[in-house]
């Protein structure tokens, strides 16, 4: 309900919040669609398959509803962990490309990118026959590209501060990158930059617990309870990444607050 409810009010948030380049708006939209298929389809059929200890399902049954889940997490896990990468390279390219930005990150090339992902995440479930090997190596991959791209953004950052602070003492009215605009630019990436821890420490231990299963051959209730403890986990960040935009990012929580007050008066 929260993973649903959460990402169907981003998604009608961000329609409404115009301060966002477009193509970036793009890639939240999809993270937040990516979260709500998981909220609709993915999370109900994960909690059929741990309620089967009681409900015992009909072997048929249970098979396809593991295969949906299987498919389904494979698909929106990868397609989450690409755009949250393609999110912090983004940033990076504002910063970095300046006033040719806009000519370079397009509406049309990240749309291009966009499908790249789900097809990828698509051909996956074709692979290996459900390997996961693959999945997170390109995780792992993910994780290393974003990091590497928020520390030369704060680098960056931190030079350009440095930079000005000392070109502008004295001198209110020089020319160049006012502070006020690094310090928001800043603010910026950093909220950005807790959607990126939040999926990181959601999807590690899943991660962790995937190769020392596959490394040991761990089997019997404990790594049951292990395994459906990491997969709780992972899906759980599909509920938080709504509570962190609204947390985090000012215009995302004001269009929330409006639509909510909006919805209420409706209703009443």
């Amino acid at each position: 309900m929260t993973a649903s409810l959460g990402n169907a009010l981003i998604l009608i948030a961000l329609h409404k919040v115009t301060s966002v380049h477009p193509p970036t708006k793009l890639l939240f939209r999809c993270l937040a669609v990516t979260d709500l298929c998981v909220g609709l389809l993915t999370q109900p059929f994960y909690a059929a398959i741990i309620l089967n200890i009681v409900t015992k399902m009909k072997w048929d049954i249970l098979y396809y509803v593991r295969e949906i889940r299987n498919v389904s997490s494979v698909v929106l896990c990868t397609v989450s962990i690409f755009t949250s990468t393609a999110i912090s390279v983004d940033r990076l390219l504002a910063l970095f490309l300046g006033l040719r930005y806009r000519h370079v990150v397009t509406l049309r090339r990240v749309c291009v990118l966009i499908i790249c992902f789900w097809l990828t995440g698509i051909s996956i479930v074709f692979m290996n026959n459900f390997s996961v090997i693959l999945p997170v190596s390109l995780g792992a991959l993910s994780v290393v590209i974003s990091i590497l791209s928020y520390t030369k953004i704060f680098f960056k950052l931190g030079q350009q501060q440095a930079q000005v602070q000392d070109g502008h003492q004295g001198q209110p009215n020089g020319e160049g990158i006012p502070l006020n605009i690094i310090g928001r630019y800043k603010k910026t990436v950093s909220s950005i930059a807790y959607v990126q821890l939040a999926l990181v420490a959601c999807y590690v231990p899943f991660a962790i617990s995937v190769v020392s299963i596959m490394i040991t051959g761990w089997s019997g209730m404990s790594a049951g309870i292990v395994w459906i403890s990491v997969g709780t986990l992972l899906y759980l960040n599909s509920s938080l990444n709504p509570i962190l935009y609204c947390w985090k990012i000012k215009e995302v929580r004001q269009a929330v607050k409006d639509t909510v007050r909006k919805f209420c008066c409706s209703s009443s």
